[in-house]
């Protein structure tokens, strides 16, 4: 179903045309813009059909039918836990056991057709759109955008915050400003070097707690390539727990012990600055009591 929007004009906006409204001020793109004129009802002022070089005034109301777009996977129920969820973003917490898209190894267990599932269920479009990917093994907070203007609007602008636990001490704090490169095109294995890497990719990090022969620390990225933290963590001899492509440290766990703990946005819609978190894994303690 179309997503219907209603913006109640401000004296800050008087005089303005549609297109300047939507487009610097409410963060629509051109090509959104342009499928809103040419659709029926796509943009209406005051209840009736309006151009885009109309001028708003003060306690005019403007209303756009963002239309639906994209193909639906295929929707199969599947436990989803779900930390928020409105007529614009969805947030959920991801098992590391789960996929994120439907490959070849994955077909119906992923969380693109788990979410597709939930939105039919509750009357929404079943377009997957995640702001942001994690890879298989890495668990915690998903944004998924509901609409077209969502996923737009956010689109490189959720601040992510991940927590690891690596072999072990790092130090108190670092930051890892190593270009990433592909080896091997036809595998995803990534490698670190100045010389064959050709786009940045910096890591930050702090410790967190001291483990048996581990620690636990916090990430921030500042780019956001492929296993970045992973590659990053393994080149500067601190491989991640449980990740069999960088090391062999606690191979029993299966998969790295990386998780996205907290993700910062600012609702597409409302503007509101919203803060989401979850709790570091059971795993995680686990791997810090155990020696090695």
């Amino acid at each position: 179903m179309k997503r219907i929007i209603n913006y109640e004009i401000g004296q800050e906006y008087d005089s303005l045309k549609i297109f300047t409204y939507l487009k610097y001020k409410k963060g629509f793109s051109t090509k959104l813009i342009r499928t809103l004129k040419n659709t029926e009802s796509g943009i209406i002022l005051n209840g009736s059909p309006a151009r885009t070089v109309d001028l708003i005034k003060p306690g005019d109301v403007l209303t756009v039918s963002v239309p639906e777009d994209g193909a639906a996977p295929e929707p199969v129920k599947s436990e989803l836990e779900i930390i928020y969820e409105d007529e614009d973003i969805l947030i959920v917490n991801k098992s590391p056991y789960t996929a994120m898209h439907p490959t070849h190894n994955h077909q119906g267990d992923t969380l693109a057709n788990a979410v597709a599932a939930h939105l039919r269920d509750s009357g929404k479009s079943g377009v997957f759109r995640a702001v942001g990917r994690l890879d298989k093994g890495t668990s915690g907070i998903v944004v998924c955008a509901l609409n077209s203007l969502a996923a737009a609007k956010l689109n490189g602008k959720v601040k992510k915050i991940y927590f690891a636990l690596v072999k072990g001490d790092p130090g108190e704090s670092g930051t890892v400003d190593v270009p990433i490169y592909r080896p091997d095109p036809m595998k995803t294995l990534r490698a670190c070097s100045y010389e064959l890497g050709k786009e940045s990719a910096v890591t930050h990090w702090e410790k967190i707690k001291d483990g048996s022969g581990c620690s636990l620390i916090k990430l921030e990225l500042e780019t956001g390539r492929t296993h970045q933290i992973r590659v990053h963590m393994a080149y500067i001899g601190h491989p991640l727990a449980g990740d069999s492509y960088y090391g062999d440290f606690r191979p029993e766990y299966g998969h790295q012990l990386l998780h996205c703990g907290e993700a910062r946005l600012i609702h597409p819609v409302s503007d509101e600055k919203m803060i989401f978190k979850t709790g570091i894994p059971a795993e995680f303690e686990k791997c810090l009591a155990e020696s090695e």
